[in-house]
């Protein structure tokens, strides 16, 4: 009986000396296995993993590597971008046709209608200067169209918007201002009248849209087309330049020597060059 008794608490003791060489031996935070192994170990290389799924490698090499995508995006954008910086003034030459009617909306006797055609279509030129700010223009404009009884001139203030789509640039534009009238034909003014004596003039509103193409950093071509409407007064004509109207001539007398006014529109459609600084 004691032999068997001392049998058991070898038994217990050496149980109890090899539980605890294997707990002492455990790592922290691990859990023993089968033979004291330790069965959750980090992967290697130290990286965290759920589920058995760890996040990709970083590797700057890789041309997949999303980094290195962003990268590419950022390379392709920068060249298709104009790459032309800031703007900061800008001047411009145009050249076209214009069609104007003096009386569009509104007839009182402006010119007599029965000598002078008041709808025409002619030459027109002119040119711009101003300063940009990023997307916005602002400037003057000056214009003149050539008609064949009659001349206009006008000079606006500009306001411009400007979308950069590479070297590609559309805008928007609306003006404002000074019209003025004359280089008559004296022939179909009557009487005695001379062009200097027919003084017409007031204001113009114009809006448009167009295109610049940029060939280099400071240089583009392109096209425009506007809509304008005029509001012109005359004043009547001095009583002493309708003397020797007669027959006739009468009533271009009559027409003259009282005011007039009117409200015409147009359209023009010009080719434009550019230089930007």
């Amino acid at each position: 009986m004691k032999a068997h008794l001392s049998a058991i608490c070898l038994a217990i003791t050496s149980f109890s000396t090899v539980a605890s060489a294997q707990t002492w031996g455990q790592q922290p935070g691990s859990q023993p296995g089968w033979g004291g192994t330790p069965t959750n170990q980090p992967p290697p290389g130290g990286g965290l993993s759920a589920g058995g799924l760890a996040p990709p490698a970083s590797n700057p090499g890789d041309p997949n590597a999303p980094n290195a995508q962003t990268e590419r995006e950022l390379e392709k954008a920068d060249r298709e971008d104009s790459g032309r910086g800031l703007e900061f003034f800008w001047l411009n030459a145009e050249i076209g046709g214009e069609h104007l009617g003096l009386q569009t909306f509104k007839a009182n006797q402006l010119v007599d209608a029965g000598t002078v055609k008041t709808s025409q279509t002619g030459l027109l030129y002119g040119a711009g200067l101003g300063v940009r700010l990023v997307f916005i223009t602002l400037g003057a404009r000056f214009r003149m169209g050539q008609f064949s009884e009659w001349a206009l001139w006008t000079l606006n203030a500009e306001l411009g918007l400007h979308i950069p789509i590479g070297s590609i640039e559309p805008y928007f534009t609306l003006g404002g201002g000074y019209a003025s009238m004359g280089s008559f034909n004296e022939n179909n003014l009557g009487g005695s009248l001379r062009s200097q004596d027919v003084d017409i003039k007031g204001y113009d509103v114009r809006g448009g849209f167009g295109v610049d193409v940029y060939v280099s950093d400071t240089f583009s071509i392109g096209a425009n087309l506007t809509g304008e409407m005029l509001v012109l007064t005359r004043p009547g004509v001095d009583p002493s330049r309708l003397q020797g109207s007669t027959g006739g001539q009468q009533s271009a007398s009559d027409i003259y020597k009282a005011d007039g006014s009117s409200i015409g529109a147009g359209a023009t459609l010009t080719a434009v060059a550019g230089l930007h600084f």
